[in-house]
Order: structure tokens, then sequence, then C-alpha cells
């Protein structure tokens, strides 16, 4: 069952909290949090003396510390923020610190289901990687990214595994980066490792590698690829783990590679941010079919409208039928669907967000400096003072507006139909 589903949808306003009296009562606020469910909002904050506290819906969590910061809720509700106690680092999660501490800890990642949670830390110089509360008992010269697996029972790190003198170009062109899994290194060693990521059953790894110079490839469980490339991005693993798709440069143009050999035709100025439908069956990425002009292709194939700036990562309908980007063209922000902008444009939007059965584009967008919800090219709300990303419920009938008002945080939960009327009107 969707998580979703157990969530409050009656519609209506719910006050969760006073923000301008949580504003008045200490030193200073930091950066604000709400819950996926629009349940509690929380944020660090500086009191008399200088220590911070937790504020979750207007109520201190009981500790307090030297430092708090990067509060994060889990997909499962969990707040998490990183904490400071005697000059140490560790994670706190729903106010209880975890036993051990670091010199430091950041880079918070979660499970898709929120079961797992982890954390990059430095501990005696060294960097290493702690996985609900529990610390690899390996650690290693630098640790540059790492990925959990989806069910969030692996973790692999790109990692430094011997030191570098300083000035030595042998040993640098021979290789002190590899990947842990598990806390095992590979046996093979790179010049640069990048972007570690999981098979979709957590059986298999892959990442960027570069082998030279100038030369990169992709490696598979600790086995590089034959083919060589002038460069490559993040690789993506096939929706069934069978095999990895990559951004790769081919001479002076970028094409899709699949287990080392171009599956794409076209030949791009560049190409990256790939992304699968949910069925898998169709596959699309950022593109610039000339210079200075972006794009998103479909399974090779270019939308026909480019756009001067940037385009983001595609996002796809549940159904996979249709595709959306945010997009920047001339200096203003806007969304395109399925190869169309929106006739409105806006000084910010943020990600895209289909409802259930794909019919109906949300987003939040920023015009002078305040937020609004903008449904189909259309905005469909008041101007909020802050806003977080829409959520439609499962049946596809309400959304959840999570936004700040004259000083309040407000759950909202309006029809859907009643902003179809609007955006139509």
């Amino acid at each position: 069952m969707p998580k979703e589903e157990s969530w409050n949808w009656d519609t209506g306003d719910q006050v969760v909290a006073d923000l301008d009296a949580i504003r008045g009562a200490f030193v200073a606020v930091h950066e604000f949090a709400v819950s996926p469910d629009g349940e509690r909002i929380a944020v660090p904050v500086v009191q008399e003396g200088g220590t911070f506290r937790v504020v979750v819906n207007g109520e201190p969590w009981e500790g307090e510390f030297e430092k708090a910061w990067h509060p994060k809720f889990t997909p499962d509700g969990r707040l998490t923020a990183l904490v400071r106690v005697d000059d140490r680092w560790t994670l706190a999660v729903d106010g209880v610190p975890w036993e051990e501490s670091f010199e430091f800890v950041w880079g918070t990642r979660m499970a898709p289901d929120g079961g797992t949670i982890a954390v990059l830390v430095k501990r005696t110089m060294e960097f290493s990687i702690v996985r609900d509360g529990k610390p690899w008992e390996a650690s290693f010269k630098s640790c540059r990214e790492f990925a959990l697996s989806p069910d969030g029972g692996r973790v692999a790190a790109a990692v430094q595994v011997e030191a570098l003198p300083e000035a030595d170009i042998f040993k640098f062109a021979e290789g002190t980066w590899s990947v842990a899994v598990d806390e095992v290194p590979w046996n093979a060693r790179f010049v640069n490792v990048y972007g570690p990521v999981f098979s979709p059953d957590g059986a298999r790894v892959a990442a960027e590698v570069r082998t030279d110079i100038c030369e990169y490839t992709v490696a598979v469980d600790g086995v590089p690829w034959e083919a060589r490339f002038g460069m490559v991005w993040e690789p993506l693993f096939t929706p069934d783990g069978g095999s990895v798709v990559v951004p790769a440069k081919i001479g002076a143009g970028w094409t899709v590679a699949k287990d080392g050999a171009p599956i794409w035709s076209g030949d791009y100025m560049q190409l990256w941010r790939m992304r699968f439908s949910p069925d898998g069956a169709r596959l699309a990425a950022v593109v610039a079919p000339s210079y200075g002009r972006w794009t998103v292709a479909m399974d090779d194939r270019p939308w026909r409208t480019t756009f001067s700036d940037a385009v983001l990562d595609p996002v796809f309908s549940p159904d996979g039928g249709r595709v959306a980007a945010a997009v920047r063209d001339n200096g203003r922000w806007g969304v395109a669907v399925d190869g169309r902008p929106w006739p409105q444009t806006f000084d910010q939007v943020w990600d895209p967000v289909f409802s259930p059965d794909g019919a109906l584009v949300a987003a939040k967008v920023e015009r002078d400096g305040k937020y609004a919800l903008a449904l189909d090219g259309r905005i469909v709300s008041p101007a909020f003072d802050r806003l977080w990303d829409p959520v439609f419920s499962p049946d596809g009938r309400k959304v959840l507006v999570r936004m700040v008002q004259d000083g309040r945080y407000v759950r909202r939960v309006v029809e859907t139909s009643d902003l179809v009327v609007s955006a139509r009107g």
C-alpha cells in the first residue's frame, strides 16, 4: 500500500505551527523542513547563550546541541538532524542521537521506504560510512559519493583506498580509487571513481570510472567495460538489472551506450540526466542537439522545442506515457510537457508532479519573491511566503499543499477538480 493512503486527506486547512511565534522566541531560526505528509514542520533554532535546539511544530526536542543543522524527514516521517555535542558530530533521529560520534558527519541518504538512514563521516582523519548508527569498520583516505540499495540493505561508496604522495604523477596514473560495497573495496583501481549506483534488486553495483588521463568507462561489480570513451556521466541500470546504460562521449559528440556499445544513433553536443519510464519501456535524457540549445530526447528522438539555458531531470507520468521537465529559456523558467512549454513563465520552477492518471501536471513556482501552485501552466493558488512540492492523493482526487502564509505553516488539502476549474478559468 502506498504510504500516502494512510495520510489524512480530509479537505480543508490545518494550522500546524505559528512560525512567527517560533522566530520571536529564539535568537535565530534556520532552515525549515516539512514531513512528507505535511503534519510536521521542523527547524533548528539558536537559544540565548548560543546553544541549538530542534523545534518540531513549535515544541523543542529535549536535547540541546552545540550545533544542529540539515533537518530532513525520512520517507516514513521520522525527523533527522546533524548535531554536534562535545565538539563531536552525529545524527539525531526524532531527538535521539546515535551512540557514536565523529569528527564530522554529512550527506544524509535514506532508502525509499525510509527504513534505512546512512551518512558519510570523518574519523581519525579518514572517511567512512555509518548506516543506521552502525559505522563501517573500514576507513578510507577519502570518500566522495555513496549510494543505498533500493531496499536500504546495502551501501556502495566511491573511496580512495591508497594514499597519493604529493606530486607523485606515476601513482596518480596507476589509480588510487575504487568502490567499496558493504565495506569491501573492489580489487580494481582507477584514477577516479564517480556516482556508484545499485541495480533495482540491489545485487549489482556500477560506477563511472576514469581509467587514464583522458579515458573513461563504466565498471560493473569491479569489472570495467572494454570500451573506452572521452567522457561518461553517471550510469543507470536497466529496470530488469541485466544491463547498464550511460551517457558516453565518442569523438566530439555524445550518445547512449549500453554494456559498452552505442545504442542511440544521435550525435549530441551533450547528453545526461537519463531516466527510464516506470515500466522500463522508454528512456529519456537531457540533450543538446546543437551548441547552446537544450531539450529532452525520448528514445533518441529529441523534442522539437529547444531551450537556451537549461533543462532539468525528465519526470515520467506513472504510466510512462508522458514526460515533463523544468526548463529555462532566455532567463525565464517554465515547464515543458511532451515537448510543449507552458505558456506562462516564472522566476523559478521546481520539478513537475504528475497526477496518478498522468492527465495533470502540477509544480511549485516562484514569481516576484512569492510562491504559488501551478497546474497545467496556470497559477491556481494564492501567493505564499513559502511552499513545498504538491502531492496528489493516490486516487488523484485531492492535492496536498504545504505552505507558509501570514507567518503560519498550514497544511491544506484541496479538491483536484477545484484546481482544474481555476486552471481552465
